[in-house]
C-alpha cells in the first residue's frame, strides 16, 4: 500500500491542464493507478486526479459509494477513467455540495450537469463509456476539472454557504 501526498490548493500543478496518458497499461500508470486508489480510501474520498498527487496526467479514481445513492442512484464500485471526455447530455443542473482532498475542511454548493456521458480508457487502456447522473455525474465532473486545472471554488456561483465543514451554514 501507497498512500501518496495530496497537493493542496495553491501548488502550480493543480492549476495547469494535464497531459494526455500515452500509455495506459504501462506498468508505471498501473502503479500509479493503485497507489491512487490507496491514497483516496486512505483519505476517505470519493475520487481522486492524478494532478491531486504531483501527476500532471488525465486520470482520476473514483467510486459511488451507497451513502452517496440518492433517488434510485445504484453504487459504483472503485474504477479508472483515463483520457476522459464528459459530454452534458442537456442543460439540466443540479446544486451539489462539494469538498475536495486539496482544499481539507471547506465544503460549497456548486452547480454541475445532472446527466453526462462519459468516454475514456480503463487501466488496461480499452474503451469505456457509459451515461452518469446524480453524484456520480458530480464526482465525474468534479475529477474531470482538476484534468483541466480547476478547482471546485471557481464554480461557485453563491458564496454564502462556502464554509468549513464545522460551522453551521444557512439554509
Amino acid at each position: 500500500m501507497a498512500v501518496l501526498k495530496i497537493l493542496r490548493m495553491g501548488h502550480p500543478t493543480l492549476h495547469r491542464v494535464a497531459d494526455s496518458v500515452v500509455t495506459p497499461e504501462s506498468e508505471e500508470i498501473q502503479q500509479l493507478v493503485r497507489d491512487m486508489f490507496d491514497t483516496m480510501r486512505d483519505a476517505n474520498g470519493a475520487g481522486l486526479a492524478a494532478p491531486q498527487i504531483g501527476q500532471s496526467l488525465r486520470l482520476f479514481v473514483y467510486h459511488v459509494p451507497q451513502s452517496r445513492c440518492v433517488d434510485g442512484e445504484s453504487p459504483v464500485a472503485p474504477r479508472v477513467l483515463i483520457n476522459p471526455v464528459l459530454t452534458p447530455l442537456d442543460a439540466t443542473k443540479m446544486v451539489c455540495r462539494e469538498g475536495c482532498l486539496s482544499i481539507p475542511g471547506l465544503r460549497a454548493d456548486v452547480p454541475r450537469f445532472k446527466t453526462v456521458h462519459y468516454l475514456g480508457a480503463d487501466e488496461a487502456g480499452r474503451e469505456i463509456s457509459g451515461t452518469a447522473t446524480g453524484f456520480h455525474a458530480n464526482v465525474l465532473q468534479h475529477e474531470y476539472d482538476h484534468l483541466e486545472g480547476i478547482l471546485y471554488p471557481q464554480r461557485i456561483e453563491d458564496f454564502s454557504r462556502f464554509a468549513f465543514l464545522d460551522e453551521k451554514t444557512p439554509g
